[in-house]
C-alpha cells in the first residue's frame, strides 16, 4: 500500500513538473505563432537590407507567419545591433548583420568603452552571402587604377574623400585597412549606411569608397561608376577584369558577409525551427532571383559551420582594428 501511495505522489509531482514545462515546449513546437521582427542595423537599400528582404519574403511561406524587416540604423550598424543583443530571446526579434558585428565590441574595448554588446550575446543561425567590397569611383574620376589614386593621395594627404557606412563599421574597416597598406592618408566622410554612401560618390560628394558589389553594381552597369580593385582573395566573377588589391602588392582582403542572428537564449527548439526554415529559404526560387540580380552569391552555412567561419573571420577584423588603431 505504501510503495502505491509513494509511487501515486511521484507521479503527481512528475505531471506538475512536466505540466509546468509543456506550455514553454509546445510554443517552440509550434513556434512562430505571430509576426517576426527582423532587425536591420542599417538603412534600406544596403547589403544587409537588400538580403534581409527577399529572406524575409522566403521566410513567410515557410513558417506561415509574417516577417516584418525593420531598418534600425545608426553609429555604424551598433545602435540596430544592441537593440537586438537586449531584445526578448523568444525566437520574435532576430536580426540580418554584416561582418561589422565582429569589429563593434573591439572599438568599444579600443577606446575603454562599457560594452555596447558581445559576439557572445547573439545564437548564429546561418551564413547567407559573402562578398568582397570593391573600390568604387565616380565614372569620371580621374584615377584610372589604383596605382594613379596611391599616387594622387601620396601627393595630396588627407584630400582625396571617401564614404562609409559610419565610423568602424564594414566600409570603414576595409579601406582603412587598404589605406594602412598603401602608405597613404585620405579624408573618411561617414554617411548612414551602405546607399547614402554610394549616393555620395556618384554626387561628387566624395571620391570613392569600399563598397558591396551589389549596392555598387547597378550602378556600374548603368556607366555612372567604375571600379579599380576588389578586395577579394580572387577576382570575382561578376567582375573578371578587376584585379584584386593583392595582386597589386597591397596586403588588404575584407569581406561582406552577411548573417542571420538571434539572441543568444532563443530557445533552442526556436533555433532549430529558423535553421530549417533559414535552410529552405536561401534555396527559394525568390531569394535566388534576387541574389542574382544583386549578382552576390549566397554562401549559405548552417548554425554550427558558420559559428567556425565566424569565430576565424572575427579574429582577422580584430587584428585589423587593432593595427589601425584609434581614428577619431
Amino acid at each position: 500500500m505504501k510503495v502505491c501511495k509513494a509511487i501515486f505522489f511521484l507521479t503527481v509531482a512528475l505531471g506538475v513538473g512536466i505540466g509546468g514545462l509543456i506550455p514553454g515546449m509546445v510554443a517552440a513546437q509550434d513556434y512562430p505563432t505571430r509576426p517576426v521582427q527582423i532587425i536591420v542595423p542599417f538603412p534600406p537599400g544596403g547589403v544587409a537590407d537588400l538580403v534581409a528582404r527577399p529572406l524575409a519574403a522566403a521566410l513567410e511561406k515557410i513558417l506561415t507567419q509574417p516577417m516584418v524587416v525593420v531598418n534600425k540604423s545608426g553609429a555604424g550598424g551598433a545602435v540596430g545591433m544592441q537593440a537586438a543583443a537586449v531584445s526578448k530571446p523568444d525566437g520574435y526579434t532576430l536580426m540580418v548583420a554584416l561582418s561589422s558585428i565582429s569589429v563593434m565590441p573591439e572599438v568599444d574595448i579600443l577606446f575603454g568603452r562599457p560594452l555596447t554588446y558581445k559576439r557572445e550575446d547573439f545564437a548564429p543561425i546561418a551564413l547567407l552571402t559573402a562578398d568582397p567590397t570593391i573600390f568604387a569611383v565616380k565614372k569620371d574620376a580621374p584615377w584610372k587604377s589604383v596605382a594613379d589614386f596611391v599616387a594622387d593621395a601620396k601627393r595630396r594627404p588627407n584630400e582625396i574623400k571617401y564614404s562609409s557606412s559610419g565610423v568602424y563599421g564594414t566600409m570603414h574597416v576595409a579601406m582603412e585597412l587598404f589605406t594602412h597598406a598603401a602608405g597613404i592618408k585620405l579624408r573618411h566622410i561617414p554617411t548612414a549606411g551602405g546607399a547614402p554612401a554610394m549616393t555620395a560618390v556618384l554626387g561628387g560628394h566624395v571620391d570613392t569608397l569600399s563598397v558591396g558589389p551589389n549596392v555598387a553594381m547597378p550602378h556600374i552597369k548603368a556607366g555612372v561608376a567604375r571600379v579599380l580593385a576588389c578586395w577579394g582573395e580572387k577576382r570575382l566573377v561578376a567582375l573578371p577584369d578587376v584585379p584584386t588589391l593583392k595582386e597589386l602588392g597591397y596586403d588588404a582582403e575584407f569581406y561582406i558577409w552577411s548573417g542571420f542572428f538571434a539572441p543568444k537564449a532563443t530557445p533552442p527548439a526556436a533555433i532549430k525551427v529558423l535553421r530549417e526554415a533559414t535552410r529552405k529559404a536561401v534555396d527559394a526560387p525568390e531569394f535566388k532571383s534576387a541574389m542574382e540580380k544583386m549578382e552576390t552569391p549566397i554562401a549559405y552555412l548552417d548554425a554550427y559551420e558558420f559559428q567556425k567561419f565566424w569565430d576565424k573571420d572575427a579574429q582577422r577584423l580584430i587584428k585589423g582594428i587593432r593595427n589601425i588603431g584609434k581614428v577619431q
